[in-house]
Formats: C-alpha cells, sequence, structure tokens
C-alpha cells in the first residue's frame, strides 16, 4: 500500500492499494520423474552387457548366452555329468561323471566370454566353441570293471627278487579290458553335438600292469650292479666288501602306483656291519721294497707295501650308507686316516770283471756278493758292454757252433739260463770246476748253485755290465 498524497489544490486523493501478486503454478516436470527409471534400467544393461555372454552363443552345443562365464561354466560342467553311455545295445549304462570325463568348464567359459561378449553386437549368435573330453583311466577303468567284469583280466605285475646270488625280474602277465579310446571318442562326439547319451560297442583290447617287465628288469640290472661294488672304500680300495646276501638283507625293493622300482635299505642292519669295521680298516704302516734297474722300472716287488690306515668316527656312517644305497651307489667312502707307506728301491746289477773274472752282485751301487765265473776265451771271447736280463730258463740243452774252433757242440741239460746279449747268457757249468779262468764259448758260466742264486736274485730287465 502506499501512502495518500495532496495535490495542489488541496483536494483529496483517495488511498490506492495493489493486490499482491498470485504465485505462478508450478510446471509439472513429468519428463524428469519417468526418466529416472528409464536411465536406471538402461545402466543395469550396459553393466549386464559387461559380464554376460552374447546370447546364440555355445559350448559343445551347450547354450551360455545370457549366462555369466560362472554360470556357463556350471552349465558346460553339469550336461557333460549328465551323459550318459550305454555300453552296447542294451547293456549297462554309465554317466560320464562315472567314468571320470573331464572337461574344462572355466576356461571354456572364460574363452567364450572373451570371444563373445554380451555388449559386442557384432559377436551375437557366434560359432560354437568345440570342447575336448578327457577320461580318467583309472576311474574309468574301474566303473567299466563293475559295469562288465566278464571282460576283465587284471594283468599280473612284474616282479623283482634275490635268488640267492643275484636280482632277478619276474615277468609281467599281461591282462585284458575295454579300450578308452573309442569310448571317449564317442563321447567327445556325443558331446559336441549337444548329445545327452550315446551307445558304445566295447573294444577289448590287452591291458599291461604298471609294472611291466621292461621295469623290473632295469630295477634287477641296477641292483645287480650295486651289488657288484657294494662295500666300504679306503679311497679307491673296497677294503671291506658287502657279499651279495648280506647286501640283500639290507635292501628292500618296492613298487609305486604309476609301477615304478624303489630301493630302500636299513640302516639298522647296516649298523651291525660298522661295528666292526674297525678290526678291518685299522693296521700299521709297512714299507716296501721293489728291485729296480737304472731306467727305474720296477723289475720286482720284494716286500708289498701298506699304508697306515686308522678309522675315524663311525657315527651317522649306517645312516648315510642307506641313503647312498637308495640313490643307487654302492661305494661307500669310510672316514680314515691315511699314513702312506713308503717304498725302499733296490737297482740290482750284475757286473762281470773280464780281467778278475768275477761276478759282483749289487745293489745300489754296494756290492752284496761276488764270486769267480769262467767267460769266453780268445776267439770265443764274452763281448764287453751295457746289457740287461732277457729270456730266462731252469734249464735248456745248448747247441751252437764255437766262434774259435768253427766245431759244433751240444751241452744237455744247462741248469739257469739267463740270456743278456744276443746268445750269450749267465748259466751253470757242471762239467768242470776252473772258474777264474777263460773256458767257455762266448757265454759266462759259474758252478750250479751260484747259477741258481742270481737266477732267484735277477729279474727280467736287470742291468748287466761286461768290462775288461
Amino acid at each position: 500500500m502506499s501512502e495518500p498524497t495532496t495535490p495542489a489544490d488541496g483536494a483529496s486523493v483517495p488511498t490506492v492499494q495493489w493486490a499482491p501478486a498470485t504465485a505462478a503454478p508450478r510446471r509439472k516436470r513429468w519428463g524428469l520423474r519417468l526418466g529416472i527409471p528409464a536411465g536406471v534400467a538402461a545402466v543395469g544393461l550396459v553393466a549386464a552387457s559387461l559380464v554376460l555372454i552374447a546370447p546364440g552363443t555355445a559350448v559343445a552345443g551347450v547354450p551360455v548366452g545370457f549366462l555369466t562365464a560362472g554360470g556357463a561354466s556350471d552349465a558346460i560342467s553339469q550336461r557333460l555329468a549328465t551323459t550318459t553311455v550305454t555300453l552296447g545295445e542294451g547293456g549297462p549304462r554309465l554317466t560320464a561323471a562315472e567314468l571320470g570325463a573331464e572337461v574344462d568348464a572355466g576356461t571354456l567359459a572364460g574363452r567364450a566370454f572373451d570371444s563373445h561378449p554380451m555388449w559386442n553386437l557384432a559377436q551375437w549368435f557366434g560359432e560354437t566353441t568345440e570342447a575336448e573330453i578327457t577320461l580318467d583311466p583309472t576311474i574309468a577303468a574301474s566303473a567299466l570293471q563293475k559295469a562288465l567284469p566278464d571282460l576283465y583280466t587284471s594283468p599280473t605285475a612284474a616282479t623283482v627278487t634275490f635268488d640267492g646270488k643275484k636280482y632277478v625280474a619276474e615277468p609281467a602277465v599281461v591282462g585284458q579290458g575295454i579300450d578308452l579310446e573309442p569310448l571317449q571318442t564317442a563321447l567327445d562326439t556325443a558331446f559336441a553335438e549337444g548329445r545327452t547319451s550315446v551307445v558304445v560297442e566295447p573294444v577289448i583290447v590287452p591291458v599291461d600292469a604298471a609294472a611291466t617287465t621292461a621295469k623290473a628288469e632295469a630295477a634287477a640290472d641296477r641292483l645287480n650292479a650295486l651289488l657288484a661294488e657294494i662295500g666300504f672304500y679306503v679311497g679307491d680300495e673296497r677294503t671291506v666288501p658287502v657279499s651279495a646276501k648280506t647286501a640283500a638283507s639290507w635292501l628292500t625293493v618296492q613298487v609305486s602306483d604309476e609301477g615304478d622300482f624303489t630301493i630302500s635299505a636299513d640302516a639298522g642292519r647296516i649298523e651291525a656291519a660298522v661295528a666292526d669295521l674297525r678290526d678291518a680298516i685299522d693296521q700299521d704302516v709297512a714299507d716296501a721294497t721293489v728291485v729296480t734297474n737304472s731306467a727305474g722300472d720296477i723289475l720286482r716287488t720284494v716286500e708289498e707295501g701298506k699304508d697306515g690306515r686308522v678309522l675315524g668316527d663311525t657315527a651317522g656312517v649306517a645312516e648315510a650308507f642307506a641313503a647312498q644305497l637308495a640313490a643307487g651307489e654302492g661305494a661307500f667312502a669310510l672316514p680314515v686316516e691315511v699314513t702312506p707307506h713308503k717304498t725302499t728301491e733296490l737297482a740290482r746289477l750284475l757286473e762281470v770283471d773280464l780281467g778278475a773274472q768275477r761276478l759282483y752282485l749289487k745293489e745300489n751301487g754296494k756290492v752284496v756278493d761276488t764270486w769267480l765265473i769262467s767267460s769266453g776265451r780268445p776267439g770265443a771271447v764274452t763281448y764287453p758292454g751295457h746289457f740287461r736280463i732277457g729270456w730266462k730258463t731252469s734249464s735248456q740243452d745248448m747247441k751252437g757252433t764255437a766262434r774259435d774252433s768253427g766245431k759244433a757242440y751240444t751241452q744237455k741239460d744247462v741248469p739257469w739260463v739267463m740270456y743278456f746279449n744276443g746268445n750269450q747268457a749267465f748259466h751253470g757249468a757242471y762239467w768242470h770246476n776252473n772258474f777264474g779262468n777263460v773256458m767257455s764259448a762266448g757265454c759266462v758260466n759259474m758252478p750250479p748253485a751260484k747259477a741258481k742264486r742270481i737266477y732267484d736274485w735277477s729279474p727280467e730287465g736287470t742291468d748287466v755290465w761286461i768290462h775288461g
């Protein structure tokens, strides 16, 4: 309302009051109210298209359209599990599940979604994905044998036994049963074609035992190789061999479900052998003595040398040997402290002084014995030089032609002959006793007893020195 005004002439002017403005009616926003549910539906459809498989998609005849990958996996598995196999017309019926049929439903469903997602309209009503079905051989054979026991003969497994001397393989005996391959092929085809039942005529095939003859023979070979080397070793020496019978009492041969032969050993039984080792191992050192020549060749062993040995701590030896035998290794290296032996070399020499008509027996340059001899006479001399003993014989008929006279000779039963230079030799002479003087046709002769002495003392290869 406004205040009254007075005109200039003083006349009174009536007061005017304005009515308040009427509020305009609110617009009804029907579009907004109707649009909210439609948007939600659209968003939900988009979200669903991101997790569902496109319609018209199938995996081995199983429709999986409008399903999630998880749902598709369940549908594939359920279809396979309920598929039935009839064994011959009118024969017993088994489900695929009873036969141990398997299919990688999860992977197949995942591939179906990856290849045909619902959001990709171009992939709707795509081609059917194939699936590979497998049968568990053990489960299938067991179910088939229960269904048709008359068609089965169980195979006999090969075995390995110890006959008292060695391990021998007893061969397996082949059985018979139903061939799984045509069964799996028929089931695979039916599943791919979307059929839930199939009739398969059983096919009989030989059935090998898991433990085959070949496996048993290979195991016997391994065990016999073990017996050939088994023992307690000091270095490369099998110091304490273990008999085959004893070793077999330690060993056990087992067969796995897969037919593989394995070896184990009883550490407790091995322990009994370990307890007796010290008497066999411990020994004092003993030095060796050998005969040599100037070339260093060992011509004879006079005394065998032995290393000194002391067995160390044997705690844990039995357990370690048992583990080693199980791994196929039969040579067990003992903890032994070894003191090596020394070797004395005797360099022997037969020295003949033609001027003195004397033989010297020398070892390492020292005279150990000497006596008179008879060498070749003038015209049939014994040749000087350095030689070595060659062929030896305890008795021989000597025949030849004297170089000085040209006459043929035969000397029967010449004893203790040792050749050193062609047909010249040391030997005994029973036909004269004029030693110290030249007498022979070129050989070096001496009393038979002395010849026997150097025959025994001088191995082949002994040095010979003839000088004037």
